[in-house]
């Protein structure tokens, strides 16, 4: 027997997954780190915090498995995406790294726009200037701290500093570093153009690979932290979202993925670059060769429910590690459907899809003094609901046609908020058994760039099983049809508002 790891390095903190070749989880291992915020809409960490979680993660979870260390066939990583990690020309990290969900960009998106043009930027990169993409944070790295860019060597992404750290290679799989928005994602390569006119040396940015293939062997020095033998292959791998969709088999068209992780992503598979002119969804490569996927992003999801949990729970989440339940208790409490009139915007960290906004805040609207904590909690998932709904719409109109939407992420631990969005999509959704779907795709890498398996869609169907299905409660999802449009018209209505009212959180 053959086994996997798939090391998850997010942004609450890092997973670390021991796999059987057929799926099956042997052991686990996590560690959190902090996030740091100096100002508002700034959103920061060290990658060395990362790099640390992955070692203790994988040391930890291949000895309490009890696998022989010889067994293990790979490593494959997972990560957020879009941060920029800086390091001059010894390997050591230059700075904090400036991470997915900062909005401090926005001045950026603007020039990078101006250089490129901004039909040109789309048909390059398949996007627009978002503040959350790393060129635009490269760009304000240059503006505001010429003598740490004067000092950058090399640039990476989170996950990438991880395999750094674990190999000396300074790679990147097609995925994640079609993710920059640096690179020709028609043609699967950086692009000249861009790093031209952004004023950087090729050599400064990671190799590009496809996520099945090697992205490198363990040195002694990490072999020996992480308990495991020198030369074990660490696949090229992918950012968190593309993992996420092998890990719940989003290898073929029809197939979408729901992830409620601290943002939350509505996925599809295309065979071909399907990109939307607005830029209300971002167009990237798959980590399926060949291949590419859509996705509409909301910045907000499973950070809503932690907002919420620490705001609105503290006493209980001081005392209880099981809180989440507790909130998850209350809000099945509420009872119906649609909070009691009580709406809830998810836009604590601006929005992506549809709206692409950096100023949109997060909004609860229709408080009563009936409203209790428990429809407070009830608005909370289903204000996160119809956000994933916005881009599952965006995705349709594009062309993009579920058969079955597979839910994914810590958020759908939740029994009720699975039953809740599966009502607010009018469209069926299943579960797998990857619970650890981020873990499972970076080990299903792993398995395909150590040759355990031939190529990740016959690796998918040996180690991915659908577990339940759900279908739509017609009285439910006829009231979140009906409530739909007034979520719809609330981020209309405040638009305005919100762009007023930026500089009041300074």
């Amino acid at each position: 027997m053959k086994y996997l790891i798939g090391c998850d390095v997010g942004t609450s903190g890092t997973k670390t997954v021991l796999f059987d070749e057929g799926g099956k989880i042997i052991s686990s291992a996590y560690r959190s780190y902090p996030l740091y915020q100096p100002e508002t809409g700034w959103a920061e960490q060290d990658p060395d915090d990362w790099a640390d979680a992955a070692f203790v993660t994988i040391a930890e979870a291949v000895a309490e498995s009890g696998v022989d260390p010889s067994d293990v066939a790979g490593i494959g990583l997972s990560g957020q995406m879009h941060g920029l990690v800086m390091l001059d020309e010894k390997g050591k990290v230059l700075r904090k790294s400036i991470i997915w969900c900062d909005q401090r960009t926005q001045e950026e998106c603007v020039s990078l726009t101006s250089l490129i043009g901004e039909d040109r930027l789309k048909r390059i990169t398949g996007n627009p200037a978002i503040t959350g993409f790393t060129a635009p944070k490269i760009l304000w790295v240059q503006r505001h701290e010429p003598e740490t860019w004067r000092k950058c060597a090399h640039i990476l992404l989170p996950k990438d500093y991880v395999r750094f750290r674990l190999t000396d290679q300074l790679i990147t799989d097609m995925a994640d570093g079609s993710g920059m928005q640096l690179a020709d994602i028609g043609e699967r390569r950086y692009s000249k153009e861009i790093l031209r006119a952004l004023s950087i040396d090729e050599n400064m940015v990671p190799v590009l690979k496809e996520s099945a293939s090697e992205g490198g062997r363990l040195t002694a020095e990490a072999a020996k932290k992480c308990g495991l033998r020198q030369g074990l292959p660490v696949a090229a791998s992918a950012g968190d979202q593309a993992a996420a969709a092998i890990g719940n088999g989003v290898v073929r068209e029809g197939l979408f993925s729901c992830n409620v992780g601290t943002s939350g992503v509505v996925f599809a598979h295309t065979d071909t670059p399907l990109c939307d002119p607005s830029g209300r969804v971002q167009t990237f490569c798959h980590a399926v060769p060949g291949k590419w996927h859509v996705m509409g992003v909301t910045q907000g999801a499973g950070l809503s429910m932690k907002w919420f949990k620490d705001n609105f729970y503290a006493e209980e989440a001081a005392r209880n590690p099981k809180v989440y339940k507790v909130i998850d208790d209350g809000a099945a409490t509420v009872s119906k459907a649609g909070a009691h009139g009580l709406f809830y915007l998810p836009y604590l960290m601006g929005e992506r899809t549809p709206h692409l906004d950096p100023k949109a805040k997060g909004v609860f609207f229709g408080i009563t003094p009936s409203h209790k904590r428990e429809d407070f909690a009830r608005a909370v998932m289903e204000g996160v609901g119809y956000s994933l709904l916005d881009c599952l719409n965006v995705i349709s109109e594009l062309g993009g046609r579920p058969d079955e939407i597979r839910l994914c992420g810590g958020g759908t631990n939740s029994a009720l908020w699975r039953r809740m969005l599966t009502d607010i999509f009018g469209c069926e959704c299943v579960t797998t058994n990857s619970t650890e779907a981020g873990a499972l795709g970076a080990a299903i890498l792993a398995g395909v760039a150590s040759g355990t398996y031939s190529d990740v869609n016959s690796a998918c169907e040996r180690m991915i099983r659908v577990t339940e299905r759900y279908t739509p409660d017609e009285r439910n999802a006829e009231i979140y049809a009906e409530r739909y449009p007034v979520y719809r018209g609330l981020y209309a209505a405040l638009k305005d508002s919100f762009a007023a009212a930026e500089n009041f959180y300074r």
